[in-house]
């Protein structure tokens, strides 16, 4: 999808965002994943089921916690993204990680 992006952006130079230029043909794209993959000791990516895909997202991030402290973490949040998603993401950082390092681009 990233280079069928990046053709389109070349060849018309409109958008510098993905989601404008592929939102409405995404789900019917024949490369779209449609199951998680997880990077295995060795570096390879390998399928899996959802249950196994989100406990190796929370054991990698429990990891860098554990080893770094909760000031490694940060989130970016998205001004597009609903007042309810953001604030999830800044609850999330803020109580279960334990972070303050959150930043969206609101600064406009």
């Amino acid at each position: 999808m990233l280079t069928l992006y990046r053709e389109r952006r070349q060849r018309h130079r409109l958008s510098v965002s993905v989601r404008p230029s592929l939102s409405w043909e995404y789900p019917a794209m024949p490369a779209r994943l449609t199951e998680p993959l997880v990077r295995h000791r060795d570096g390879d990516l390998r399928q899996a089921t959802w249950p196994e895909a989100l406990a190796a997202a929370a054991g990698g991030l429990q990891r860098t916690v554990g080893r770094h402290g909760p000031r490694s973490f940060g989130a970016f949040s998205c001004s597009k993204a609903t007042n309810e998603l953001n604030y999830a993401l800044q609850k999330f950082a803020r109580t279960v990680i334990g972070s303050n390092n959150i930043d969206s681009c609101n600064r406009t």
